[in-house]
């Protein structure tokens, strides 16, 4: 392979996939489920594998990795909503941290996958992990925010800043409260649920690229 290797975890739509391909990478994208919206399909070699089976040490020849963990239970959690903030509360009381931990499991697991790749690796491969604001609270401070997609791991110093779209990447009509929204409207496990969430969680192509040439190998 003369193309380098990027791994991208929970990969969706591919929004972190188009733009790494764009700049010049073979991206191997994991998930639990093929996604498959609207004509909309995963752009690069697809694994359906659960991220918490995965050992670093297969991606040992990765130039980067990313990942987007599932971002709907931070995002509810910053709502104005009851039962969201009693969810909250009940995580940031429990002074055993088994609730944390739960909730921040996959989140961890990136760096797991990270740790083991660059030890098989004899070097450090990069990580770039993408979620919403909201996850600040219980995972540490971002490093960098693009709008309402904020990072954490090894984000580059200079980063391109987005103008005029703040607020929470799972909000917008999924979470809003001024008008009629998807999750109002069908059923949790529905099919335009699915495909609203897997698009709204689309890294911008801007994003994804600038990442993907700062770490392309030279």
């Amino acid at each position: 392979m003369t193309q380098p290797l990027a791994i991208d975890l929970f990969c969706g739509l591919g929004g972190w996939t188009d733009g790494l391909l764009a700049a010049g990478y073979y991206v191997v994208g994991f998930d639990i489920i093929r996604h498959d919206h609207d004509g909309m399909r995963y752009p690069g070699q697809l694994v359906i594998q659960d991220v918490s089976t995965l050992h670093g040490a297969q991606f040992k020849d990765a130039a980067l990795i990313v990942a987007s963990p599932p971002c709907q239970e931070y995002s509810y959690m910053s709502l104005p909503f009851r039962l969201g903030k009693e969810k909250e509360r009940a995580i940031l009381a429990d002074e055993s941290g088994e609730k944390l931990a739960e909730l921040t499991f996959l989140f961890r697991e990136c760096y797991r996958i990270q740790a083991e790749a660059c030890r098989a690796s004899g070097r450090h491969i990069p990580l770039v992990v993408e979620n919403v604001r909201g996850a600040q609270k219980f995972v540490g401070r971002a490093r960098w925010n693009f709008g309402a997609f904020y990072l954490w791991g090894d984000v580059p110093a200079l980063m391109p800043i987005r103008i005029g779209s703040a607020g929470v990447k799972c909000g917008g009509d999924w979470f809003n409260a001024d008008r009629p929204s998807i999750s109002r409207t069908t059923s949790s496990g529905s099919r335009a649920r699915a495909a609203a969430v897997a698009k709204i969680s689309k890294i911008p192509f801007e994003l994804s690229h600038y990442i993907g040439k700062f770490y392309a190998p030279h």
